[in-house]
């Protein structure tokens, strides 16, 4: 089974929630149009910006859907159906097949979690063959799941094994590891690359698709980088790049990055409301030096607004 390779920006969205911490759908629609406005070409929802990991099973169904049905033909939808239960996994990735989601992805089980690159195989093959209609995509994100195999290895023995594999999300700073990637079996494997701060790096190595959370409010910067890019001019997008990793750079100061970015979004024009526990929201102080330092850099230049 083969797939067309994603090229261009895809968003991972933050989760929009209630004062309460409920799940509020309302913005989704805002959210998707946004992103298609700011030349974006699909969304992965429910991952880690998503807040996927927190949200209960019925929730993350219920985003899902709503993003598959308020998106327009050609706008990838790819629903992260990754949990600590595996038959939780396979009911999400057979909801998101039904509901009409372009593709899913799922990282490795946080707790239990595979041993072996074997069992990391076995565990994704499960899940992906409860959606074998679907491109399925594995999600490498080592940092959050300690699950560091080599992925070129894994694309290697995974190919055999599941028909639908599409390729990795690849959010890691390991780049040789990614350009092995890009190289297994003659290129054939979709390997999107999710650290937005040296997506330049990705690119000069040989890749033509991305994922990433800075997308879904500061798009039309990643556009001009690759636009740079592609016309060869280089410094421009190493001067790009640059003011990505000094925006990346701010919030990180302010906690786990998907905190600033909620209140990013609002500054943008589009209010998700809160993070869930146990993340917990900026004071207002914070926020009000976050949007400081963030003009400081120039964000607001070439964000979404």
């Amino acid at each position: 089974m083969t797939f067309e390779k994603t090229r261009g920006l895809v968003a991972a969205p933050p989760t929009a929630m209630h004062a309460d911490g409920a799940v509020d759908l309302d913005p989704i629609e805002a959210q998707c149009e946004m992103l298609v406005r700011d030349g974006v070409v699909g969304a992965f929802v429910c991952g880690t910006t998503g807040e996927g990991p927190s949200l209960t099973v019925g929730e993350r169904i219920a985003v899902a859907e709503r993003w598959a049905r308020v998106a327009p033909d050609g706008f990838r939808v790819i629903v992260h159906v990754g949990h600590t239960c595996l038959p939780d996994s396979q009911a999400l990735a057979a909801r998101a097949a039904a509901d009409g989601a372009w593709g899913v992805g799922a990282m490795a089980p946080l707790f239990f979690r595979p041993a072996s690159l074997e069992d990391l195989v076995d565990c994704a093959a499960r899940i992906a063959s409860a959606a074998p209609g679907l491109p399925f995509y594995y999600y490498h994100i080592p940092a959050m799941t300690n699950v560091d195999f080599p992925m070129a290895e894994f694309l290697r023995a995974a190919a055999g094994r599941i028909p639908n594999l599409a390729g990795v999300k690849y959010s890691s700073v390991d780049l040789m590891g990614y350009a092995a990637c890009l190289d297994v079996d003659g290129g054939r494997f979709d390997c999107l690359f999710g650290k937005d701060e040296i997506l330049l790096s990705a690119l000069v190595l040989g890749a033509e698709g991305a994922i990433g959370s800075t997308y879904s409010f500061a798009a039309p910067l990643y556009g001009r980088i690759l636009d740079a890019f592609r016309a060869g001019d280089l410094p421009t997008a190493r001067r790009l790049q640059k003011r990505s990793m000094a925006v990346v750079r701010v919030a990180l100061r302010y906690g786990f990055v998907i905190v600033p970015f909620k209140h990013m979004m609002r500054m943008v024009g589009l209010d998700v409301g809160p993070v869930r526990p146990p993340l917990r929201p900026l004071p207002a102080e914070q926020v009000s030096a976050l949007r400081s330092e963030l003009e400081a850099v120039g964000f607001f230049e070439f964000c979404s607004r």
